[in-house]
């Protein structure tokens, strides 16, 4: 089950908030960070979404874009390569340094399309070059599990982020979610619940515990 779509209420303002991160020239780098499941890329794409219907500062909607960090999961093949297929998902099963290497792209060289990795969900696996940033992007929205965690190289990540909101849910909610997701994409109920309580649980243990850094706690339901 996906996440409901937001509450106008609840997203005025936030869309206003990320708004005015836009205080000069300069691109502006927007993090959500939230454990799996918690809805962040549901309210960075409502966030893009609100922002490119009403541009900032009359600008079209290419000004706004979109960078999540699932595209930065290391492939299958590495995994395995590495012994970590089991613990998919945690930090040490992503390409961090890329990840931090593509977010100083986009803080520096806002003259030219830059792009990154997406992640393909039917296959689990990383598409390379599937996410475009507009040269015109005055407001990056990304977003992903560990933009708060103090081990590197994500503090050095973090810098690059002029703020970082927090995504909450409840913990039985984002678990019923996780299982859905696991089933829709291919996951035998069983092996869902295993991997959602498993895994997954442990990732968001790891990162429920970097809430306080937060410049901005969003609480979903």
């Amino acid at each position: 089950m996906p996440p409901a779509p937001l509450d106008p209420i609840l997203l005025a303002p936030l869309v206003a908030r990320a708004r005015g991160l836009l205080r000069d020239d300069r691109r502006a780098v927007l993090g959500l960070a939230g454990a799996p499941g918690a809805g962040k890329t549901t309210l960075a794409e409502a966030l893009v979404a609100s922002l490119r219907q009403d541009a900032p500062d009359g600008l079209g909607e290419d000004s706004v874009a979109h960078l999540p960090m699932d595209g930065f999961h290391l492939a299958d093949v590495q995994l395995d390569r590495l012994g970590l297929r089991a613990r998919k998902g945690a930090p040490e099963t992503f390409d961090a340094r890329g990840y931090l290497a593509i977010l100083d792209r986009v803080r520096s060289e806002t003259g030219v399309v830059v792009y990154a990795p997406g992640f393909e969900r039917d296959l689990e696996q990383p598409i390379a070059s599937a996410v475009a940033i507009p040269a015109a992007a005055r407001l990056v929205v990304t977003e992903g599990n560990y933009l708060l965690i103090e081990e590197e190289p994500w503090p050095q990540v973090r810098a690059l982020l002029d703020e970082v909101w927090f995504v909450d849910v409840s913990d039985a909610l984002r678990q019923q979610r996780l299982v859905a997701r696991h089933v829709a994409f291919g996951k035998e109920q069983g092996d869902a619940q295993a991997w959602a309580l498993g895994p997954d649980q442990a990732n968001a243990e790891r990162v429920l515990a970097t809430r306080a850094r937060a410049d901005l706690l969003v609480t979903l339901t």
